[in-house]
């Protein structure tokens, strides 16, 4: 238990969204992570992405594996249904959820470690199934809790904070992704909030598997010269591919974005937002231009909504389950007996 409580007291002032809640009510415990440790300005980002939304917290399911990622969902949302699983597991459990009730809201917290190491085969079928949840890998190429050892995202020639340089390659998760069928690929920083809470927004609203790689610095084994994932190094070889922002569906609104320009348009809620037209060539539904995108712009970290596909059908589309969440079926029909299963095997014969 943390050894500080966050105040139960509520400014008068905070605003409320669309069901009556304000942002503390989708906070949850105080963070025991490093101090300055990009990790809670991930949390910080999800935490404001669920309240925008409106999404009622006790219909949201979070999970995590093992590793300082695992620590996350403790931070949001107190009031959501939680699972902490075993090392690499997060996405199977999260399938095997999804299953049974995909009425919730599923949010997977994992790490490098955890998603490209000992989870990688797990993480690769969640993809393919295409389960529908938003799954955030918490991505800072060491780790963490056993004292700052290379993980399987460090790139070539980064050093750990002994001096040693790695020699192997980085399994990136964008290239991943995109090479097995992801449906939605998006890559951020911890410390850029502006883009990365729309990202998020669109990857909970996303039908379908939603991967979002969050370069996320550790501030004690892997903030210093000469390694790839500081604060320094990103920030110095960012590489915006769009600017994001999320828009709910709601009435179409139309306007013209020149090129070399920026456009202001006024949103349904009042809000403005600033559209600034990206490069000809760079189209976020072509999977094979991404990958080529990527792979020619490896020296920088390419951010924003890299690739999207809205076509391909879920898990529950591709099984053909039934509306009614698995969960909320009558044992009857989820056990309809004997005779049944009988009935079925003779078809076999």
């Amino acid at each position: 238990m943390p050894s500080i409580a966050k105040p139960v007291a509520v400014h008068p002032s905070l605003h409320r969204n669309a069901i009556g809640l304000n942002l503390r009510d989708y906070e949850g415990a105080m963070s025991t992570l490093c101090a300055g440790c990009g990790h809670d300005s991930i949390t910080a980002a999800i935490t404001r992405a669920l309240w925008e939304l409106s999404i009622e917290p006790h219909m949201i399911a979070k999970l995590s594996g093992i590793g300082c990622s695992s620590k996350t969902p403790t931070y949001f949302v107190s009031g959501a249904h939680g699972f902490n699983s075993a090392h690499g597991r997060m996405a199977a459990i999260a399938t095997g959820a999804n299953a049974a009730n995909r009425e919730l809201t599923y949010i997977g917290i994992s790490g490098d470690g955890d998603s490209l190491s000992i989870g990688l085969g797990h993480l690769c079928h969640a993809i393919r199934r295409n389960v529908n949840m938003l799954y955030v890998i918490e991505n800072n190429g060491v780790y963490g809790l056993t004292k700052g050892q290379f993980s399987a995202s460090a790139d070539v020639g980064s050093k750990s904070k002994r001096g040693e340089a790695n020699r192997m390659a980085p399994i990136d998760p964008a290239m991943l992704a995109l090479s097995i069928g992801a449906t939605f690929v998006a890559r951020s920083f911890s410390g850029d909030k502006e883009q990365l809470i729309p990202i998020l927004k669109a990857g909970i609203a996303h039908r379908g598997f939603a991967l979002v790689d969050v370069i996320s610095p550790c501030v004690t084994f892997n903030d210093h010269s000469g390694s790839t994932k500081s604060y320094l190094y990103t920030r110095r070889h960012m590489q915006k591919t769009t600017e994001a922002d999320f828009v709910p569906p709601a009435s179409e609104i139309l306007a013209s974005i020149g090129q070399s320009e920026t456009t202001t348009v006024t949103m349904h809620d009042g809000s403005v937002v600033r559209f600034t037209a990206v490069p000809k060539d760079y189209d976020p539904t072509n999977r094979q231009q991404v990958l080529t995108y990527l792979q020619e712009n490896r020296d920088a970290i390419a951010t924003g909504l890299l690739y999207v596909d809205e076509s391909v059908a879920d898990m529950h589309e591709m099984n053909r389950t039934p509306a009614t969440p698995l969960s909320q079926l009558p044992q009857e029909k989820l056990c309809p007996g004997a005779a049944a299963l009988h009935d079925l095997q003779e078809e076999f014969r």
